[in-house]
C-alpha cells in the first residue's frame, strides 16, 4: 500500500452535456488535478434516461441525462461517485434502475443508491493502490416519501431509491400564534384524517399534542421563539453510523457523504443539526465528512484531525438562463481539494485549488449554457475565492495558508 493517498474532492456535477471537446487550458489542468489525485470523487446530481425509461416527477427543477455523461465523468477522471440526492428520483424508479445500469457498467465506486433500501443503505467498497476504501453516501431531503428505497415484504415489491436520512421540519411559533394556528385548525375542522390524506403513510409526522400541529404537511412547534428547526430521524442516523462503523472496522478509508436542501436562510451558514451528523459520522468511524446541496462553497473544519466539508458547492452545473436564482458568482465557485492521508488514514494536508465554472469571460457574460466546464482560477478570481474560504473555516478553528493562488490545511 501507497505510504500517502490522495483522495481529489469536488462540488457537486448537475451535468447533462458532454463536455470533453472543451479545449480551455484552464480546464485542462483542472482535469490535470483530478487525473493525478488516486481517487477523485464528486456528486452526480441527476438520473440517467435509459434502457428502463421513466417519467418526470418534477415540475420546472425536473432534470436528466443521457448515459454519455457518465463517459465525460469518467474520461475528466472520476471514480467514485455519490447518488443520494434530490435529482436522483427525477425520472422514478425507472430512472434508478437506468442510472445504477448505466454506472456500474462504467465500473464507477458509488453509494446512495439502490434497487432496495438494504442496497441503498450499504456502504460501497472498493480497493485501491492497495487502500481499502469505503463511501456511505445518505440524503436529507426534503423529499417525497416515495423517493426512498424500500425493501420488499409480504404483498409490497421492492422499491429502488435513494438512501434516507429522515429530516423532519418544524415551524417555531411562539405562544400567541400558536393558540391562534390551533383555532385554525379547529375552525376548518382539520383532523387526522385529513392529515392522512395529505402524506405519504410513511411520512405522517409523529406528534407531541401539547406543543405540535399539523395542518397539510407543515408541522407547527410551540416555542419561545418564531424560526425553524429539523429533527433528525434516530433509526436512520444510527443505520447509517453502523454503516460507516462496519466498513472502519477492516481499515477502510471511509467517505461520509449527505446531500441535503434543509439550508440556513444564509447560504454560507452552517446548520447547527449538520454540524451534529458530521461530527457523528466521524466519531462512527469516517475518514473524512462530505456535504453538498447548499449551492455554494462552505467552511472547512478539522474535527479529530478529520476533514469536514459542510459544502463544495458546484463544479459542474448545467442549469438554464431563465433560473435566475442562479446569479450570484458565488454559486459558480468553488474548489478541487485534494485531501491527502497517510498510510493509516490520518490527514496530512488538504491543497486547495479555486476554480470557477465557464471562466472569467462566461461568468461576465450573463448566459448561464456558456457555463459548461470548471476552469482553475488565477489571479485577483483566485484570491476572492480562498481569501473567503479562509476567512469562514477560521471561524471553526481552521487555518489556510495561500500561496500561489492555492489553499494549504496543514495538520
Amino acid at each position: 500500500m501507497k505510504d500517502r493517498f490522495t483522495l481529489a474532492l469536488t462540488g457537486q456535477s448537475l451535468i447533462k452535456y458532454d463536455i470533453r471537446d472543451n479545449t480551455a487550458p484552464a480546464f485542462r489542468k483542472v482535469q490535470s488535478l483530478l487525473r493525478e489525485a488516486d481517487l477523485a470523487f464528486t456528486n452526480f446530481e441527476g438520473t440517467i434516461l435509459g434502457r428502463h425509461g421513466g417519467w418526470p416527477l418534477k415540475g420546472s427543477f425536473f432534470g436528466c441525462s443521457e448515459p454519455v455523461v457518465l463517459d465525460t465523468l469518467r474520461d475528466i477522471g472520476f471514480q467514485a461517485l455519490s447518488l443520494s440526492n434530490n435529482h436522483a428520483f427525477d425520472l422514478g424508479p425507472s430512472g434508478v434502475l437506468s442510472t445504477l445500469e448505466e454506472i456500474e457498467k462504467r465500473g464507477f465506486l458509488h453509494a446512495g443508491l439502490g434497487r432496495d433500501h438494504a442496497a441503498a443503505s450499504r456502504a460501497s467498497t472498493a480497493v485501491l493502490s492497495g487502500r481499502p476504501l469505503a463511501i456511505v453516501a445518505m440524503d436529507g431531503g426534503p423529499g417525497p416519501d416515495f423517493m426512498y428505497a424500500a425493501d420488499g415484504k409480504e404483498g409490497r415489491p421492492a422499491r429502488p431509491g435513494v438512501n434516507r436520512l429522515r429530516i423532519s421540519q418544524r415551524i417555531e411559533v411562539d405562544g400567541p400564534a400558536f393558540e391562534r394556528l390551533a383555532a385554525i385548525r379547529d375552525q376548518v375542522g382539520y383532523t387526522a384524517i385529513d392529515l392522512a390524506n395529505d402524506s405519504q403513510p410513511d411520512d405522517r409526522p409523529s406528534l407531541d399534542p401539547e406543543t405540535e400541529i399539523a395542518i397539510a404537511r407543515a408541522v407547527f412547534r410551540r416555542s419561545e421563539r418564531c424560526g425553524r428547526s429539523v429533527t433528525i430521524d434516530e433509526v436512520d442516523l444510527s443505520r447509517n453510523l453502523a454503516s460507516i462503523t462496519a466498513a472502519a472496522k477492516d481499515g477502510s478509508l471511509v467517505v461520509a457523504y449527505l446531500h441535503h436542501h434543509h439550508w440556513a436562510s444564509d447560504w454560507y451558514q452552517i446548520p447547527h443539526w449538520v454540524s451534529g451528523v458530521a461530527r457523528a459520522c466521524i466519531d462512527a468511524g469516517a475518514s473524512l465528512f462530505v456535504s453538498h446541496g447548499a449551492p455554494v462553497l462552505q467552511p472547512i473544519e478539522i474535527y479529530r484531525g478529520r476533514p469536514i466539508f459542510y459544502s463544495l458547492g458546484n463544479f459542474i452545473f448545467h442549469v438554464r438562463s431563465e433560473k435566475s436564482t442562479w446569479t450570484a458568482p458565488e454559486v459558480w465557485e468553488s474548489v478541487v481539494a485534494a485531501t491527502t492521508f497517510d498510510a493509516d488514514n490520518r490527514l496530512v494536508e488538504i491543497r486547495l485549488h479555486p476554480v470557477v465554472i465557464g471562466g472569467e469571460q462566461a461568468l461576465g457574460d450573463g448566459v448561464l449554457e456558456r457555463r459548461l466546464a470548471p476552469h482553475l482560477a488565477t489571479g485577483a478570481r483566485a484570491e476572492r475565492i480562498l481569501r473567503r474560504l479562509k476567512e469562514q473555516s477560521a471561524g471553526l478553528g481552521v487555518d489556510i495558508q495561500v500561496s500561489d493562488g492555492v489553499g494549504i490545511i496543514r495538520v
